[in-house]
């Protein structure tokens, strides 16, 4: 499935996150979204937005969700392997919305992103970007040759980039091995 309507998308992803902020929890615009934020732009099916949320939050979210008019809703709960603490996805005519929780599992850059961010996607929108570090950050815990193509694609595109404080935000989340040769290599 590939957006017909990239207006459509964010007007519905404005009110999914109306909704999440009722419900006491805070987003931000991570995946390909956040990635073409950085000058990265590549075909995306979905907008995704991390939540740092708890399984019993993200079934109320779900419920919450099934009684918009417009969306079909579908939780997918972790098992106890799974690196994420479940996924939401919400679809309609406007494409697919996948609101992604780091909850018990990798809450720190998703809670720091909401707290740094400061990039929208337009002017006005609750929609807000993780920052770059942070972004950099999860695709390293996702791993994976995408997600390290994902880093490697976006350092190129941001020469300027302060790659010592990507470096440092990656420490602390002990993350260093899996950043550590990308950063060092010229791009």
């Amino acid at each position: 499935m590939t957006v017909a309507d990239p207006e459509a998308t964010l007007r519905a992803a404005e009110r999914v996150v109306e909704l999440l902020a009722r419900q006491g929890l805070e987003t931000v615009v991570i995946g390909a979204v956040a990635l073409a934020a950085y000058k990265y732009v590549r075909e995306t099916r979905d907008l995704d937005l991390g939540v740092d949320a708890s399984l019993g939050q993200m079934r109320d979210v779900a419920r919450a969700l099934e009684r918009e008019p417009g969306f079909t809703v579908a939780l997918h709960e972790p098992d106890a392997d799974d690196p994420l603490g479940g996924v939401i996805d919400v679809e309609g005519e406007f494409g697919r919305i996948q609101i992604v929780s780091f909850g018990d599992r990798f809450p720190a850059a998703i809670v720091d992103g909401i707290r740094e961010a400061t990039l929208v996607v337009r002017e006005g929108s609750p929609l807000r970007i993780i920052p770059l570090p942070q972004l950099v950050a999860l695709k390293a815990y996702a791993g994976g040759m995408k997600s390290l193509a994902d880093i490697v694609e976006v350092l190129a595109r941001n020469p300027d980039v302060d790659r010592d404080a990507i470096l440092e935000v990656c420490r602390r989340y002990r993350l260093e091995a899996r950043i550590e040769a990308l950063l060092s290599e010229e791009l």
